[in-house]
């Protein structure tokens, strides 16, 4: 339920309507903006009579929300979320992030390369996998907690922020030490242990969609993390299994403006496991960018035939450049533009 206050309501009268609301049992969760106060409560909400509240004359309306979805919803905070990691802000209507690297770490000098130049192109954080879920047992599984320390090298001389994949609550701690943005991967997008965990932290989560979940499971996903304390959360749309083999995945740029209205959160495209293919990354990209994403994050490689994990779709650092490039002029005219 969705308590909307009017700007001119006393103090002690919002005091005194949450008091007695607390008092039933439920969470009173409060967002206030220049023109409104809004509260939305969460718990049996049946035990309140919408009408006896609106016969507040300080209440502006009360409704009652029907998604699952609470803390991550619009009508809970009707303005949009900046998120920031590592200083950088993610969300907002103005400034988009790109986010370059590559898919696995392979080593603190190749990552230190790959960094500057993700910064010299004009990219303001650096991805990079160094616990790898991957397909086959037999496939390059990543370097651990010295891919971590590789990035971590990176950041000392590049100054861009890490964001890298968590797989399991048992490095939690080394993510937390050491990396600016979490990222939870599409097949951990439904291990609610895991969001649980990093919803009791103080970091912010890059929420991958599943390979085959729909956009309320999606939300479902962030509200678990949101539940637990942590409301730095930002979607990332990876793309999604469907009949089609021409791509590694189809991408669902739809959803985009479907975030934006159901949510108050940032959401960011990865058009290379979309795609699955460099030749498609930078269409999917300008297409995010014209679609309102609030950034990209893209695989980069100074030489992707020789990359240890998903080459094929990794962008060199030039052709990364040139994407930029280009979107610079399609986010001017949409009124926004890149980081």
């Amino acid at each position: 339920m969705i308590i909307t206050m009017k700007k001119s309501a006393p103090k002690q009268e919002i005091d005194a309507l949450m008091g007695r609301l607390s008092s039933k049992g439920l969470q009173i969760h409060s967002s206030i903006g220049e023109n409104y106060n809004v509260f939305g409560l969460v718990g049996d909400t049946s035990v309140i009579d919408p009408k006896q509240i609106e016969a507040n004359p300080f209440v502006e309306s009360v409704v009652r929300v029907a998604a699952p979805y609470k803390k991550a919803n619009r009508l809970f905070h009707p303005e949009d979320s900046i998120i920031e990691a590592g200083g950088i802000k993610i969300g907002g209507q103005e400034k988009l992030v790109i986010i370059g690297g590559p898919c696995s770490i392979e080593g603190r000098e190749a990552t230190v390369q790959i960094a500057k130049a993700v910064k010299q192109s004009g990219g303001c954080m650096l991805r990079g996998g160094a616990y790898k879920p991957r397909t086959s047992p037999y496939a390059f599984q990543g370097l651990g907690t010295e891919g971590i320390l590789a990035m971590v090298e990176a950041r000392k001389q590049t100054g861009l922020p890490i964001v890298s994949e968590l797989m399991s609550a048992d490095k939690l701690d080394e993510f937390v030490e050491y990396v600016d943005m979490i990222q939870i991967g599409a097949r951990n997008m439904q291990n609610f242990d895991l969001l649980k965990a990093v919803g009791k932290v103080n970091k912010p989560v890059l929420l991958k969609r599943g390979l085959a979940n729909t956009i309320e499971e999606w939300i479902m996903a962030a509200e678990y993390i949101m539940a637990e304390g942590n409301e730095n959360v930002v979607f990332c749309e990876r793309g999604i299994r469907t009949f089609e083999p021409y791509t590694r995945n189809t991408l669902d740029l739809s959803v985009i403006p479907i975030i934006k209205e159901k949510t108050h959160l940032p959401i960011i495209i990865d058009p290379s496991h979309a795609t699955g293919d460099w030749k498609l990354v930078e269409a999917m990209s300008l297409a995010a960018i014209a679609a309102g994403a609030d950034g990209l994050i893209i695989e980069v490689h100074e030489n992707p035939e020789c990359s240890w994990s998903d080459g094929a779709q990794s962008l060199k650092p030039k052709k990364f450049q040139e994407l930029i490039e280009k979107g610079r002029v399609i986010a001017h005219v949409i009124g926004r533009e890149i980081a």
